[in-house]
């Protein structure tokens, strides 16, 4: 399991890596509590969005279940029209949260700045 210091460098490394990065929380699953967070945006409430994308993850793991797939889910991708939404799993029953601009970054740039920067963290 990563320590505190591990998990906020991680949002700070991707923070650093996407632009138009609005903000981003390590999640408890189990609880839907941010372990840690950060956000350029003063009102944007990384509690809540934390404890309701618990709720999505945990829901999509019932849906794998009830379906019966022999699968375990990675990530989810949520897109508004202005904004990227992406939920990262973790080891140890944690999931990272992260919110950014549409218009300053793109899909493909953000998934490889979480997987890079998650794989680094779980090595």
């Amino acid at each position: 399991m990563a320590t505190q210091d591990e998990l906020n460098q991680l949002i700070d490394d991707i923070a650093h890596d996407i632009n138009g990065f609005i903000g981003a929380s390590i999640v408890d699953l189990e609880s839907g509590l941010p372990i840690t967070s950060s956000s350029t945006r003063p009102d944007f409430d990384l509690d809540v969005a934390s404890a309701f994308n618990a709720e999505i993850v945990k829901n999509k793991n019932r849906t794998i279940q009830a379906l019966g797939l022999d699968a375990h889910l990675e990530d989810m991708l949520l897109t508004l029209d202005t904004q990227l939404h992406l939920l990262k799993l973790i080891d140890g029953g944690m999931f990272l949260y992260i919110a950014a601009d549409r218009q300053a970054t793109n899909l493909a740039m953000l998934r490889s700045s979480v997987n890079r920067h998650v794989a680094a963290l779980q090595a």
